[in-house]
């Protein structure tokens, strides 16, 4: 397909800033939804770069994903004439967002759950569900926490909805 050297570079230059690249298989969409150039040229422009390893390829929910590969990277940055020190964003080191500092004054305020001296349950209300004795042969279950009572008898029913 021939495609005009002005949308050939706009399509590159989009690819090298971003690193990667999208487009709906949609071939009769009129324009692609982040370059100015037609849909169907984004598409044969980039399965042109994908035969020649320019770019790495993934198809998922009627969509096109392209990332760009090493090779990618030095040939369109002899196409578009870019010193080495410009990378596309998927290179780019991400600054990190400040969070809260983990240290601070030891004074600040207390660290952890909240400790108890003397009688005071260790963990409230579940005191009762954690431990507790434990009855049989050792390695099993035992006391009576064992199970289900021997004369249990479950009862299945098929209930149908209409």
């Amino acid at each position: 397909m021939i495609i005009s050297e002005k949308n050939r570079r706009e399509i590159s230059k989009y690819l090298f800033k971003e690193g990667v690249c999208f487009a709906k298989k949609d071939f009769n969409l009129a324009k692609h939804p982040d370059i100015d150039v037609p849909n169907l040229q984004v598409i044969k422009l980039m399965q042109s770069f994908k035969s020649k390893e320019y770019v790495r390829e993934t198809f998922a929910w009627m969509h096109y994903y392209w990332y760009l590969t090493n090779d990618g990277i030095e040939f369109l940055r002899t196409y578009l004439n870019l010193p080495s020190e410009i990378v596309p964003a998927t290179l780019k080191k991400s600054a990190k967002p400040l969070g809260r500092p983990m240290g601070g004054p030891p004074g600040d305020r207390p660290r952890g759950p909240p400790r108890f001296e003397g009688e005071r349950p260790r963990f409230g209300d579940r005191e009762g569900y954690r431990g507790g004795p434990r009855g049989g042969p050792p390695g099993e279950f035992g006391g009576e926490k064992s199970g289900a009572p021997a004369d249990y008898q479950p009862a299945f029913r098929v209930i149908f909805l209409f």
